[in-house]
């Protein structure tokens, strides 16, 4: 059998083979019509023409797949993203999840600050000393000012911890543990007391001072000097000079702040009446959330703890900051509310009650330095209660603070 070749026709481009087609229906003289195809990145390039009055100027794009062209057939090229690949980036080095603590501004601006006492305390002035923009709300005691950031009421809370002549405030310290709340911060304030009574009043007509008893502490014998034997106790020391300004008290001094006198129209009779020139109380800053801790500036931390009882225990537990570096600040006990008694045999095998003890320390050091979680995880190993409150990040006049209570941060 004769082999059958099947003849091959020449390939031709759509167009062209359209363009023949149309050149054999119609007569030689009539015009070929001009059409285009437009295309873009969604349609292939086999679609179909589209009429078109005008050939329409192709916008110039970068260089790119699809860039060449054959009698304008093939869809302009898609235009690549000049990018580079993301790099690899440390995990640590990442930004960090915003926090409400961050949306409050150094300054204050927008804060609500709680403070213990009336308008003219030194805790408001504390208050203004730490947020400068700060919207200040008074309470009436400290737990008041603890519950009201705790209950979202307000954002901080600015209270006394410690006095240079007065000590510690031992209420607040207690406080701290039942409140779970946080140290961010700290700030001190100098204290200028000053003898307030009505208009007309003289220091000889007075027999009688009131004023809060850590002031009249402070004053008590420059008080004696001036011959005032009878001193009353009350709530705060701005409350004191309300006192005696709304009863028109004429007997009866104030021992305040020259805001005070100023805010409820009193004469100061007296300035710096204090028994020591010197006369700082250091304030806490508490907020909801606590602080990061970093290690590319100085820190405090505050922790509380307690201890088993036996020989050398204490030792045992300061040592662990002895032995990496780490400097204490300050150390106090507390009697332990939960366990007031700890029951012991003694050498002749009596039962004996001891009081059983909190301990307040604050050190130097950050909780992010892996040295001090060393240390930590070194002393909660002889603890048999351990917190922390807060940690707080050192300035010159204020410092950020951390808690440690079974890890207070202060």
């Amino acid at each position: 059998m004769a082999s059958m070749t099947t003849p091959r026709l020449p390939f031709l481009p759509a167009r062209t083979r359209s363009a023949v087609a149309a050149t054999s229906s119609s007569s030689p003289s009539s015009p070929l019509p001009r059409r285009s195809i437009k295309c873009s990145s969604s349609t292939n390039a086999n679609s179909a023409p589209l009429p078109s009055t005008s050939r329409q100027p192709r916008a110039p794009v970068a260089d790119g797949v699809g860039s060449a062209d054959l009698n304008g057939l093939r869809a302009p090229p898609i235009p690549v993203a000049d990018s580079p690949l993301p790099a690899y980036r440390d995990p640590h080095g990442l930004p960090r999840p915003l926090t409400s603590a961050d949306l409050m501004e150094s300054s204050g601006e927008g804060l609500k600050v709680a403070y213990q006492g009336f308008p003219g305390a030194y805790s408001e002035a504390a208050a203004k000393k730490a947020y400068p923009n700060c919207q200040t709300v008074p309470c009436e005691h400290f737990d008041t000012a603890f519950q009201a950031v705790q209950n979202w009421i307000v954002d901080r809370a600015v209270l006394p911890l410690e006095n240079t002549l007065g000590g510690s405030i031992h209420r607040n310290y207690d406080l701290l543990l039942r409140h779970e709340l946080h140290i961010v911060g700290e700030v001190r304030l100098a204290v200028r007391h000053c003898l307030l009574a009505n208009r007309g009043v003289k220091i000889g007509n007075l027999r009688n001072v009131i004023s809060h008893p850590q002031a009249l502490a402070q004053c008590e014998h420059t008080l004696t000097e001036l011959g005032i034997e009878h001193r009353q106790a009350v709530d705060d020391t701005a409350g004191a000079a309300k006192l005696v300004a709304e009863q028109m008290l004429q007997d009866t001094g104030a021992v305040a702040s020259s805001l005070a006198a100023e805010l409820y129209g009193l004469d100061i009779l007296a300035e710096n009446i204090q028994d020591e020139k010197v006369n700082v109380t250091r304030f806490m800053m508490l907020a909801r959330e606590p602080i990061i801790p970093r290690v590319d500036k100085p820190f405090k931390t505050s922790i509380v703890f307690s201890l088993e009882e036996g020989p050398g225990q204490l030792f045992k537990a300061l040592a662990v900051f002895a032995l990496r570096e780490i400097n204490l600040t300050k150390i106090e006990s507390r009697p332990h509310k939960k366990r007031p008694f700890r029951v012991a045999d003694d050498a002749f095998s009596t039962r004996v009650k001891y009081f059983d003890y909190l301990f307040y320390v604050d050190l130097e050091a950050s909780m992010a330095d892996p040295k001090t979680q060393n240390a930590l995880r070194n002393l909660e190993g002889v603890c048999n209660f351990f917190k922390s409150p807060g940690e707080l990040s050192y300035r010159r006049e204020r410092s950020l603070n951390s808690k440690c209570l079974p890890q207070i941060t202060c």
